[in-house]
């Protein structure tokens, strides 16, 4: 794609010693990290916003992350961007047998399974554990559900999202008998129970648990603002009213609302 090459082209301008853009050519692999995170969560908060002019801007700017990671690692001699795209090209090959093999799948939770057990082949010689292999750095939600979904692959998961259910329910009243002891320690390792088993409910019912959480907390952002606006064009303070009072405006708020909220 011509396009593409053209990106290709101007990052390796910008990166020219003698001729280049000062900034550009100084970045690493680790100086570009923040910009590059950043920019990850701008095309998923475009995503999330349904926000396609956007969307198509903010992947923009993600690919120009990748394609400078690439031309600094060919720099340094390390790898180029050809054998980038050859290696995840040879990766999706290998990994979608159902398509390129004579392998079947049956639906979208069987493909995740045998993508599971093929990447744990590939990997047997580089980790120790089928659930190695994913970034901490993400958010923990993230890392909860994509550990359950690894264990998954190897059998080790309910067979229901009922069972799913019941084991937060017994999570939750554990916490609630830690809440009466005043605990605080046992209190917190609880709580990361509900929450690591309201992941493996959300994984069950086919949900995403952090776009659960992030649509929450847009949904909490959305209701709040209306209940300061209310106040602020009232001229109320917001301090001096009573939870029965701002939870009254928060209905208020709620009910204007799509009822999918």
């Amino acid at each position: 794609m011509k396009e593409f090459d053209e990106l290709v082209e101007i990052v390796k301008k910008l990166r020219n010693p003698q001729t280049g853009c000062p900034w550009d050519i100084k970045q690493t692999h680790s100086s570009l990290i923040p910009n590059f995170v950043e920019e990850l969560y701008e095309v998923v908060e475009a995503i999330e916003n349904n926000d396609m002019v956007d969307l198509e801007e903010e992947l923009g700017d993600l690919m120009l992350h990748i394609v400078m990671q690439a031309q600094i690692a060919e720099e340094e001699g390390e790898f180029n961007l050809a054998k980038v795209l050859n290696k995840i090209n040879a990766k999706l090959i290998r990994r979608h047998p159902h398509i390129f093999g004579n392998a079947e799948a049956k639906d979208s939770a069987t493909v995740k399974q045998k993508w599971e057990a093929i990447k744990l082949q590939e990997k047997k010689h580089t980790r120790s554990s089928v659930i190695d292999g994913i970034p901490k750095s993400m958010p923990g939600l993230i890392v909860a559900q994509r550990m359950q979904e690894k264990a998954a692959a190897v059998g080790f998961d309910w067979n229901e999202a009922k069972a799913a259910f019941a084991k937060l329910k017994e999570e939750i009243f554990e916490f609630e008998h830690e809440l009466q002891m005043g605990d605080n320690a046992k209190m917190q390792s609880e709580l990361g129970d509900i929450l690591f088993s309201a992941v493996n409910v959300a994984r069950k019912t086919g949900l995403d648990a952090e776009t659960a959480l992030r649509e929450t907390i847009s949904k909490f952002e959305r209701r709040f603002k209306q209940v300061e606006k209310y106040h602020q064009e009232n001229n109320l303070d917001m301090k001096k009213s009573n939870l029965e009072q701002l939870d009254e405006i928060w209905n208020k708020a709620k009910a204007t609302e799509k009822p999918r909220d």
